[in-house]
């Protein structure tokens, strides 16, 4: 184990945070970190929304469901961000083609997710806390309209961190066996010995936990999540082609 490892092995999500504000000095080294993550044939593909605005984190927090989010140290936007590049390059066929694509929106959603990664890792090597929040995708295109994001570019995920005023339990993670495999996939059976194992391993976590106790298994949340109305991002995708991605 170094330093590194452990900060990465211990993380756990934080939703309560502390009334200290981030400094210009950790956000700014919360960002450079950001930049020196990994990015796709370095496009860098991506831009970082902080939003300050009382008004507009109140409109966030009732997108997402969460207004715990308005009491973090600090909120990011992760933007996948094609626009910049457009603005650097002669508009041709090819060139016009290329942005607009399946291709480049991955691009750009993997350059934003590494870029998050990098953010929380860094921010708990200081000793903040944070979540990921995907709900921001509840309404992307009222994030759209909040932020003023231009053509080629969405919201992927926002981020919110600070100095936790807590310190949850940490969830167990998946035996290895189901979701690392060698030269190939290992197909799951429902009677597979480890998942019943790690089904009674999250049994246990829920009931041992400080708080929000419950009986529930891996396998019943799984099934818990995938029975949500399917149409409730249903407008992702109008989204996505209203930002010019897709186009072809």
């Amino acid at each position: 184990m170094n330093p590194t490892l452990t900060t990465l092995m211990a993380h756990r999500s934080i939703r309560q945070f502390t009334n200290q504000p981030l400094t210009a000095a950790e956000v700014d080294a919360l960002v450079t970190a950001a930049q020196h993550a990994p990015t796709s044939t370095f496009s860098q593909q991506y831009s970082i929304i902080s939003v300050t605005d009382p008004a507009k984190l109140a409109v966030l927090s009732d997108i997402t469901g969460h207004h715990w989010l308005e009491r973090a140290g600090h909120y990011f936007i992760m933007v996948a961000d094609q626009y910049r590049n457009q603005q650097l390059t002669p508009t041709t066929t090819t060139t016009t083609a290329n942005l607009h694509s399946l291709d480049k929106l991955l691009a750009g959603i993997f350059d934003a997710t590494i870029a998050t990664e990098a953010i929380v890792t860094a921010g708990e090597s200081m000793g903040l806390g944070s979540t990921i929040m995907g709900s921001i995708l509840n309404d992307a295109q009222r994030v759209v309209d909040l932020l003023d994001l231009p053509p080629l570019t969405f919201p992927i995920l926002g981020l919110a961190i600070g100095h936790p005023a807590e310190q949850p339990e940490q969830k167990p993670r998946l035996p290895q066996p189901l979701m690392h495999f060698t030269n190939g996939y290992q197909r799951l059976t429902a009677d597979d010995p480890s998942l019943a194992a790690y089904d009674r391993l999250i049994t246990d976590y829920y009931h041992a936990r400080g708080s929000h106790q419950r009986d529930e298994t891996f396998t019943h949340h799984i099934i818990s999540e995938l029975s949500r109305d399917p149409h409730q991002r249903a407008s992702i995708l109008t989204t996505l082609k209203h930002q010019g991605f897709l186009d072809d």
